[in-house]
This record gives structure tokens, C-alpha cells and sequence, in this order.
């Protein structure tokens, strides 16, 4: 359904933050919104050290982290990852049709 394109993490030198970005391309925007409805909800539970923006853009689902420590960084990536595969999988089991 969908293929993962994705960044190599970076410091921002101004902030001292690790970046990661993601970008997920779909068939449709709708299977993009349907995304990022479906993973909006989901807020870091650390009340500090990273930060996670979700956006859409045309088909495209975009992820933006900034994380104080590698570590926080990775666990969050991970589970965002797991997420993400649930939903594909669902989608894609639902068989949801490509809007015109």
C-alpha cells in the first residue's frame, strides 16, 4: 500500500535537538487523512523531551520529531512505526477504494 521514505536523524545545532523525519506516500490523500486521523491521537507520554508533528500534505503523511536524547528518540520512532504497520494493515484488509 504504502512505501516508507524516510530521513537520517540530524542535530539541530541551534536547539542542540535530534530531528527525524518520516514520510509516508499512500494511493490517495483519503488513505493519507485516514493516517494521520488514526494516529493523531496518540501523544508522547513524556511530558518532555520530544516533540512529534503529524501532517498531511496532497498523499503524503508526515511525521516530524525532535527528541533531547537518542534514546527517546528511538522509542518513540519505534512505536510510532508499530502504529503505523497496524494501520496499514488494517486499511489494506478493509480494502479501503482510491478516491478520484
Amino acid at each position: 500500500m504504502a512505501t516508507t521514505v524516510q530521513h537520517e536523524p540530524s542535530l539541530n545545532h541551534a536547539t542542540g535537538k535530534l530531528e527525524f523525519s518520516l514520510d509516508v506516500p499512500f494511493p490517495s490523500s483519503r488513505e493519507a487523512m485516514i493516517a494521520l486521523r488514526s494516529l493523531s491521537p496518540d501523544k508522547e507520554p513524556r511530558r518532555g523531551g520530544i516533540t512529534k508533528d503529524l501532517s498531511v500534505q496532497d498523499n503524503t503523511l508526515s511525521v516530524r520529531w525532535s527528541a533531547d536524547e537518542a534514546r527517546i528518540l528511538r522509542v518513540s520512532v519505534n512505536s510510532f512505526m508499530d502504529h503505523l504497520s497496524l494501520v496499514l494493515e488494517t486499511m489494506e484488509m478493509f480494502s479501503l477504494p482510491v478516491s478520484q
